[in-house]
């Protein structure tokens, strides 16, 4: 794997540990950032020791604040033209099925949630906090909004949208209105990451990879597709029969409450 300029990278037991790495900056966009974003993900697609993805953001103050303001970005002339490079910064825009967990560790705003938007799940620090800026500043919160109705009550994705920088909604309301999974102190976020993206990476992949694209061909789809879809995703990504007999013979039988 490549040096990057704005990304921290680590690979160790099956996950691979992603940093968004601009904390003088929280963590915003460059061209740099995104470019190099969605050629990891692409990379990521090839490289089979990678079962499962953790994403972060350097320091403690940000995860990620959306595209740095100081970015410039020549648009066409014609509206019905308009270039949009944070499309590219989601995994599943560059085809990767591989799990993505996301690790927020402070503010996510604004084009941080074309990452929240395609991931898996979410965990949160404490002290983690999520804002759309996009009215305060006459802008159109578009994709952003899009993301966040996939994944939020309707009512919850309104107010966030359109109060703006006047309210910040906390780790705690995050986690009750489904955005995040789990809200955990700082000293202990990348840990839970680390169990989950380790445990996760510890199974058969086609088996996750299949559950993964299964879940969001549901949440894409019309019921009636998606249900035509499972029996195919089955067959590519079970086991043997017998190589799942077993797994249920030797797999622990531990487990954690949440």
């Amino acid at each position: 794997m490549r040096k990057f300029e704005t990304l921290g990278y680590e690979q160790e037991n099956g996950v691979a540990w992603v940093t968004l790495n601009r904390p003088n900056r929280h963590n915003a966009f460059d061209i740099t950032m995104i470019d190099e974003l969605h050629s990891l993900w692409r990379e990521l697609r090839h490289d089979d020791d990678v079962r499962c993805v953790v994403l972060t953001g350097a320091g403690d103050k940000a995860f990620c604040t959306g595209i740095d303001r100081g970015v410039d970005i020549p648009q066409p002339s014609s509206p019905y033209m308009m270039d949009d490079p944070m499309l590219k910064v989601g995994p599943k825009f560059s085809d990767l099925w591989k799990p993505v967990i996301v690790a927020v560790n402070g503010m996510a705003c604004g084009g941080a949630f074309y990452l929240l938007g395609e991931c898996e799940f979410v965990i949160a620090a404490e002290e983690a906090t999520f804002f759309d800026p996009h009215t305060t500043y006459g802008m159109v919160s578009g994709f952003e909004s899009m993301h966040l109705a996939q994944r939020m009550p309707l009512g919850e994705v309104m107010r966030l949208t359109l109060l703006g920088n006047a309210e910040r909604m906390s780790a705690k309301r995050a986690y009750e209105t489904g955005l995040v999974s789990q809200v955990v102190p700082a000293a202990e976020l990348l840990d839970t990451a680390r169990w989950a993206a380790e445990t996760i990476a510890s199974y058969p992949p086609h088996g996750v990879q299949g559950s993964v694209r299964s879940i969001w061909a549901a949440r894409d789809l019309t019921r009636a597709q998606a249900l035509s879809m499972a029996p195919h995703m089955i067959e590519l990504g079970n086991l043997d029969w017998s190589d799942q007999a077993g797994l249920f013979q030797s797999r622990s039988k531990d487990y954690r409450v949440r």
